[in-house]
């Protein structure tokens, strides 16, 4: 099951996501489990970057894995701030680097890295083909 919840912010992001979410985690051979998206503002998950993982600036996602054997689950924060920076400066529309960065958490809980540079260049590959298949 994937959910959506927010902190420190209204509600006012489409997730009609869903459907494109399980498809990508079935396209991959996994099978869904609790997921939960928490959209949040800079410092909220600045705040989590610091508590959780000691690191001291802002990021756009992090992600929690509590992935059993094929089963994914675990909890995704994504700073709605940082992605609508990024869209900027990536002249990109908010919407396209938001699905981007919630397959980048799908993706992280199926086992992708992007720690070097050929994890991220495979990340980036995944992302822009399940980009291609939400359009």
């Amino acid at each position: 099951m994937i959910q959506f919840f927010y902190e420190n912010l209204p509600e006012s992001v489409n997730t009609d996501y869903k459907t494109w979410l399980e498809e990508i985690i079935l396209s991959e051979g996994k099978k869904i489990g609790e997921i939960n998206y928490i959209f949040c503002d800079d410092e909220y998950l600045l705040k989590v970057n610091q508590d959780y993982l000691q690191h001291d600036y802002y990021t756009d996602i992090i992600t929690f894995d509590y992935v059993k054997g094929k089963t994914i689950s675990g909890e995704i924060f994504v700073s709605l701030q940082r992605i609508s920076d990024n869209a900027s400066t990536l002249s990109k529309n908010f919407e396209e680097e938001l699905r981007r960065v919630l397959a980048h958490g799908i993706l992280h809980l199926s086992g992708y890295k992007d720690k070097t540079e050929e994890e991220e260049k495979l990340m980036r590959s995944k992302e822009d083909f399940y980009l291609a298949k939400y359009n």
